[in-house]
């Protein structure tokens, strides 16, 4: 009994660390995932305290792609490319590219590649300014709650909203 309890112990956490992929990715205007911007590179950017701005994300390029969960990814150069295909769910953000709160509300909205964090390794976006305040408020409560309702909306359709108060500076897919 004690190893079924911990076999099952062990498979939630195993669950729970998961990234959480397996939904269309959200594309906007850009036709890239992520807006066009380089995931491997917030890797390398400062994150700031809570309450301030992130530093803006790191635009991909046209020439430097990869193909993954069903989408194109730009990326800023050929190494940070090679970093992602040699584990994409480890870069890529939570809940195929969706604003994290919006998940934890039970959404599917866009996420803004520069409204960003990386909690716990793992990369989450948020909709807009505002929106990163209220993710703010309590972030491990939020993921919880996000974690929670993902199963559920996680095969919807992808969100065909714009990003409010953002315009892409990443290349267009032609």
């Amino acid at each position: 009994m004690k190893r079924l309890a911990l076999a099952l112990a062990t498979a939630a956490m195993t669950a729970l660390a998961a990234p959480v992929l397996a939904g269309p990715q959200y594309l906007d205007g850009t036709g890239y995932a992520v807006s066009g911007y380089d995931v491997v590179a917030y890797r390398g950017l400062a994150q700031v305290p809570v309450g301030q701005a992130q530093p803006e994300a790191i635009k991909g390029r046209a020439d430097i792609t990869a193909e993954w969960n069903g989408s194109t990814w730009a990326f800023a150069s050929a190494e940070n490319r090679d970093r992602f295909l040699a584990n994409p769910a480890y870069y890529a953000p939570q809940y195929d590219g969706h604003c994290a709160y919006g998940v934890s509300k039970g959404g599917k909205v866009p996420g803004n590649p520069n409204l960003w964090r990386i909690v716990d390794d793992k990369l989450y976006l948020n909709i807009t300014k505002n929106v990163v305040g209220f993710w703010e408020e309590d972030i491990p409560g939020n993921i919880n709650k996000a974690q929670g309702n993902w199963p559920g909306i996680e095969d919807k359709a992808a969100s065909t909203n714009v990003i409010p108060d953002f315009t892409s500076a990443a290349p267009v897919k032609n």
